[in-house]
């Protein structure tokens, strides 16, 4: 699926049912909340990054749950992951056993039920973003009805399908942007706070083309 066509189904198949889940259960539709929810379903990374850990740390989590993540979707079978990661089949068994992972496991878990937890999570992160300003008994018939909306968005959202180099350059993009944005763009206090040199963050910005947005 390309970016236009995400965008095309977002806006005709997945923003009508979210308008028709807070109409049912806030009795209003807030389209700030709507906007809140589909930019985070764009987000090409269906599992938790910490922002707030150092690089290192935080690179070391992504690679372990981006593995774990293809291996799911693609049933443990590591030809056809290396094809689709365009790496070797050498360079997945190493980072299968640096994280200790079980192929057999994971091939056995449920894909769609991973995936519609993720989206499910996603969701509720932004209603939770909300819970001063709505009344708390509607704002749990939305938290109850999580489940059956992830299931429905998931059928017209498939994961995208990202080689390894691509979801990485995605995560680096992520977890720089948002060090700079915490410290109003001030690379020193960035750079310290995520535990990497100035100047390598310097050097990250123009290779991630990242750039400072508008308040």
């Amino acid at each position: 699926m390309t970016q236009k066509d995400l965008e095309e189904t977002i806006k005709e198949k997945v923003t009508p049912l979210l308008e028709k889940s807070m109409q049912h259960n806030l009795g209003i539709t807030i389209p700030q909340m709507e906007q809140d929810i589909t930019d985070k379903l764009t987000n090409p990374l269906h599992f938790y990054i910490p922002f707030n850990a150092s690089f290192k740390e935080a690179k070391k989590t992504f690679r372990r749950e981006f593995l774990k993540q293809e291996l799911r979707h693609h049933s443990g079978n590591i030809s056809a992951l290396a094809k689709v990661l365009d790496v070797d089949r050498r360079s997945i068994h190493r980072a299968i056993k640096e994280f200790k992972l079980n192929p057999q496991e994971l091939r056995g878990e449920d894909y769609n039920l991973y995936y519609q937890g993720q989206v499910g999570k996603k969701m509720k992160t932004t209603l939770d973003q909300y819970k001063e300003i709505i009344i708390p008994a509607k704002l749990e018939k939305m938290y109850e009805d999580l489940p059956r909306l992830s299931r429905n968005i998931t059928k017209f959202l498939p994961l995208p399908q990202l080689t390894w180099k691509k979801a990485e350059h995605e995560f680096e993009k992520q977890f720089f942007s948002h060090a700079l944005k915490e410290h109003d763009w001030n690379v020193a206090q960035a750079a310290k706070d995520i535990s990497v040199a100035p100047e390598t963050l310097h050097r990250k910005i123009k290779k991630l083309h990242i750039h400072k947005t508008p308040i």
